[in-house]
C-alpha cells in the first residue's frame, strides 16, 4: 500500500443519534436557513424543546411553529442569555462575522454548536437523513458536498422498500425469543438476516 494512500484524508466524524426530545435547542435565524434547520429537527424529533431567536421571523417559520407548543419564538437580536438552559445551538444566518461571534459566545458556555454552511465552525453536522419507519440512516460527506449527500438520500429512499419497517418489527419479535448467551444470539441473528438477503437477491434475479 502506497504512502500516499495511507495519508489520504478520511472522515473522522463519530456518528451518533441524539435523543433530541430530551435536549433543549437554540436556533438563531428565522429566515430560509432557520426554517430548513427547524424543519429538519421537527421531522425527526417533533417534541424537541426549541427556542428560535431572530431579528425578523418569516411567515413559514411562524406557521410551522404554530402547530408545536414546544417552540418558543423571540423576534429580536440574539442575546447571550438565550443560551441559558440550551444544550445545542444552531446558527442559521447569512452574516459570517455575526455567525462566528455567536458561535464563540456559545462555545464559551460549553454548548454544542452547528453553524450553517460553515463546517470549520461546527461541532457537528446535520446530514441528509433517510427515514423509513423505525429505520433511519444519516449520511455524511464530512462537510464537503451536501449535494452528494442529498443525491445519496434520494437513492436510498428509492432502494429501500416501505416494508422494511415490517421486517424490523418481525426481527424484534424473533430477537426477543432467541435463547442462549449474547454471542449465540448474534450468530443466530446473523444467520437469519443473511438468509433474508440471499432470498431477496434470488427473488429479484
Amino acid at each position: 500500500m502506497s504512502q500516499a494512500y495511507n495519508n489520504k484524508e478520511t472522515n473522522t466524524l463519530f456518528p451518533v443519534f441524539l435523543k433530541m426530545e430530551n435536549l433543549s435547542v437554540l436556533i438563531v435565524g428565522g429566515g430560509k436557513i432557520g426554517l430548513e434547520k427547524l424543519s429538519a429537527i421537527l421531522s425527526n424529533s417533533p417534541q424537541t424543546k426549541i427556542r428560535l431567536v431572530s431579528i425578523t421571523i418569516c411567515e413559514e417559520v411562524r406557521t410551522l411553529a404554530a402547530g408545536h407548543p414546544n417552540i418558543e419564538l423571540k423576534e429580536r437580536v440574539f442575546l447571550p442569555l438565550d443560551l441559558d438552559g440550551r444544550d445545542v445551538v444552531i446558527v442559521a444566518i447569512d452574516d459570517k462575522n455575526e455567525s462566528k461571534r455567536i458561535r464563540d459566545v456559545a462555545k464559551d458556555k460549553k454548548k454544542l454548536v452547528n453553524v450553517a454552511d460553515k463546517p470549520e465552525l461546527c461541532d457537528f453536522y446535520m446530514g441528509s437523513i433517510v427515514k423509513k419507519g423505525n429505520l433511519k440512516i444519516a449520511i455524511s460527506t464530512n462537510g464537503k458536498s451536501p449535494t452528494i449527500a442529498k443525491r445519496l438520500k434520494e437513492l436510498f429512499n428509492d432502494l429501500l422498500p416501505e416494508e422494511i419497517d415490517e421486517l424490523l418489527d418481525n426481527m424484534q419479535q424473533v430477537r426477543s425469543k432467541l435463547k442462549g448467551d449474547f454471542a449465540n444470539k448474534v450468530d443466530q441473528l446473523n444467520s437469519i438476516t443473511k438468509d433474508f438477503v440471499l432470498n431477496k437477491e434470488t427473488g429479484d434475479s
